[in-house]
């Protein structure tokens, strides 16, 4: 179809082409009578693309209109953006050119605004081609003879009326799934029917459930899919061992979290006698029990990635694999797909080796008892594992030295505390605090962080088909932006179009290491880089200061490392020698499943993020009244956001900054109090007091109680 579009279109754009009738163009374009009226809805599709144009006569001519095909994105307040492909800018939609689009709709828009240096290029939506979504999760409101649904999602943009007909058995503030039955046009609100009844908005687990619906989670896998995961027994299949490298008489520990349940990666550091290091890193071979295009497959692409929702997880594979003959459990024989790599003292890889591995993991050991170990801090510890002491020291001290390494590469070190909610057996949030880490958790990142560039670089010069993982470069317009905030901590990142090096941000990284103002610092870098991605090509990774890496480590709970473990399998199968043909196969597919798998990533980034600023809030409800102390961590036009200890961070509105009018300086990123010229700035320490917190909007308001602002 696409192919009989551009012939047209090639048709209409020659020299020659004067206006035509579709009959006229038919009889020139060879077109036979029985594929006439194919050829006419062509010409009505492209008229309805804004490609061609027809005048009062019925001729066709190109249009003249230049448009472009995006992603609508839309602001709470009305305007939005639209993301287009091959465009580095993004162009801005105001709310009168919006033609009543939705958050999501994929859509036609013209541009009728250049960009400039002031502001981004500005267009008008012409058409809707696909609405993102037909069914909606809100709170219903009940108005006797209609309702209507008001949406979780604020940046949906309508409220959803609901004719009493289709009330369902929904009742006042209930959490509901909507149908979409009609959608808003000329003034007119969305109309729909309620379909599913969620629950109460103040029953326990229904703001989790909501999050599922709202992006339609494949949260239940089907029977098919756990019979065939079941299959897979609790035992290693014996016949496969003699094409192993079998290591069950190592010392070897898997290091996670208390409650981790899913152990796909195993580790075992030895000194060797040149003072170098042998690093082993071993990764559950879950691509030997999940093959290409079964149904545990087809559903783990579906998936894309586990999601994990505070008390709950939405993993990519069934539990019976995951938790059962996938995890490298201590004592259990487990298959691996493993990376052994030399490593000198200064932390370069000088050796590896790729192989398909059997392991017995000695140890299930914790990051916690692991930093107790290194400390020395806890004898009941210290004497449990007297005789794996040697084994953690060798740990630390590599992953020291890989460190200090990607350190001098310009690795970026962002200290950015994660939050941890602590819930109650009903999933109420009841603490909000920073979920702290040690060296532990360090030695496990270096050791992955290593093997996954071993591998990327590996298999990118065997120009075998692959998928990476890839960060590239951030804009120059931000870092300018970034500048801005950064001058008032007396900071500078260096670069131009063509000099944006990681060490520059590294550099600044250090300089604030300890620095009250680290956490906003960190967050501000965070945020002028680009989002990473997966991709078919190698394009590196500038965060971790990179020219190869992956995603080798996590197949249990990601689908690209699944599928570069199949890629790895078949390589070292075939000893390396693969066909033309099927090389091309895989190619194609990787590209397939990069672009899957990163926006599989992103919903469950989005989902992840919603599900913990509702549980902020949640907590917060229950503060209402309460002073904290904060630091200023984003500065915008209608107040300061603040971030207290605890991770949770609040908005104070201008109307909430005291008695005076302030003033938004642009340039500097300041507030500027218009009678005591007070300012506030990222970065400054305050007082607040939390007067508002709302769980179900995912907002909380605080009010300036007192604060330590200094005054030019």
């Amino acid at each position: 179809m696409e192919e009989k579009e551009e012939l047209i279109l090639r048709f209409m754009k020659t020299e020659d082409y004067v206006p035509m009738k579709a009959k006229e163009m038919a009889l020139i374009l060879m077109v036979p009578k029985s594929k006439y009226n194919e050829f006419v809805n062509l010409l009505n599709k492209l008229e309805s693309e804004y490609k061609i144009v027809k005048n009062r006569k019925n001729r066709y001519r190109i249009s003249e209109i230049e448009t472009f095909e995006g992603i609508y994105r839309k602001n709470q307040k009305g305007f939005g953006f639209i993301k287009i492909e091959n465009r580095e800018d993004e162009i801005y939609v105001s709310k009168e050119n919006s033609n009543n689009a939705l958050n999501g709709d994929k859509v036609i828009v013209e541009i009728i605004e250049e960009k400039s240096k002031e502001k981004k290029a500005e267009g008008r939506i012409l058409k809707i081609i696909k609405h993102e979504k037909d069914t909606v999760v809100g709170i219903f409101q009940n108005n006797k003879n209609f309702g209507f649904v008001v949406p979780d999602d604020k940046s949906f943009g309508t409220d959803i009326f609901i004719s009493k007909k289709n009330f369902g058995k929904a009742r006042n503030n209930h959490k509901v799934l909507v149908q979409i039955t009609k959608y808003p046009e000329k003034g007119k609100k969305a109309e729909g029917k309620i379909i599913e009844v969620i629950g109460n908005v103040n029953e326990a687990g229904v703001d989790m459930l909501s999050l599922i619906k709202e992006y339609d989670l494949p949260y239940k896998f089907p029977e098919e899919v756990i019979e065939e995961a079941k299959k897979q027994g609790d035992e290693i299949d014996k016949k496969d061992i003699p094409n192993r490298v079998d290591l069950r008489d190592k010392i070897i520990f898997t290091i996670d979290g208390e409650d981790a349940k899913d152990l796909d990666d195993a580790v075992r550091v030895e000194k060797l006698e040149n003072g170098n290091y042998k690093l082993d890193v071993h990764i559950a071979d879950v691509s030997y029990y999940v093959k290409q295009d079964s149904k545990l497959d087809k559903e783990a692409v579906i998936r894309g990635t586990s999601i994990y929702m505070l008390g709950r997880v939405i993993p990519m594979l069934p539990r019976e694999l995951s938790n059962g003959i996938c995890s490298l459990n201590a004592g259990e024989d487990r298959y691996t797909l493993s990376c052994s790599m030399e490593i000198d003292k200064k932390g370069k890889v000088i050796s590896s080796s790729v192989y398909k591995g059997i392991i017995k993991v000695t140890e299930r050991m914790t990051y916690t008892d692991v930093q107790k170990i290194l400390d020395k801090s806890d004898e009941k510890v210290l004497k449990r594992y007297e005789k794996y002491i040697e084994e953690f020291e060798n740990m630390k001290e590599l992953a020291i030295i890989l460190k200090n390494r990607r350190l001098e590469q310009g690795y970026l070190n962002l200290d950015i505390p994660e939050s941890k909610i602590i819930l109650d057996t009903d999933g109420k949030a009841i603490d909000v605090k920073k979920y702290e880490t040690n060296f532990a958790n360090e030695i496990i990142e270096q050791f992955m962080l290593t093997a996954n560039e071993t591998i990327a670089e590996k298999f990118y010069w065997l120009d075998a088909p692959f998928i990476y993982r890839v960060h590239e470069n951030p804009d120059l317009e931000k870092i300018t932006e970034l500048n801005k905030f950064l001058f008032n901590f007396g900071y500078k990142i260096k670069a131009n179009k063509d000099n944006v090096y990681p060490k520059e941000f590294s550099k600044v990284l250090e300089e604030v290491k300890g620095k009250e103002e680290e956490r906003v610092v960190s967050n501000l870098i965070l945020r002028t880089l680009k989002v990473a991605r997966y991709e078919a090509e190698n394009k590196g990774h500038f965060g971790i200061a990179s020219k190869y890496y992956c995603h080798f480590t996590s197949p249990i709970r990601r689908y690209p490392d699944l599928f570069i473990h199949r890629i790895i399998s078949k390589y070292i199968e075939n000893n390396y020698d693969i066909k033309e043909k099927e090389i091309q196969k895989l190619y194609d597919l990787a590209e397939k499943r990069a672009d899957s798998s990163s926006e599989r990533e992103k919903i469950a980034t989005k989902v992840e993020r919603e599900a913990i600023d509702i549980k902020k809030a949640e907590y917060m409800e229950n503060k209402i009244g309460e002073i904290y102390e904060g630091i200023v961590s984003s500065v915008t036009q209608f107040g300061i956001f603040v971030e207290l200890e605890n991770t949770v961070e609040g908005l104070i509105r201008f109307e909430n900054l005291g008695d005076e009018y302030f003033i938004y300086d642009e340039n500097k990123k300041i507030l500027i109090g218009e009678r005591t010229n007070k300012i506030y700035k990222i970065g400054d320490k305050v007082k607040i007091k939390v007067i508002k917190a709302n769980k179900l909007l995912r907002q909380i308001d605080f009010e300036l109680y007192n604060d330590f602002l200094h005054v030019i």
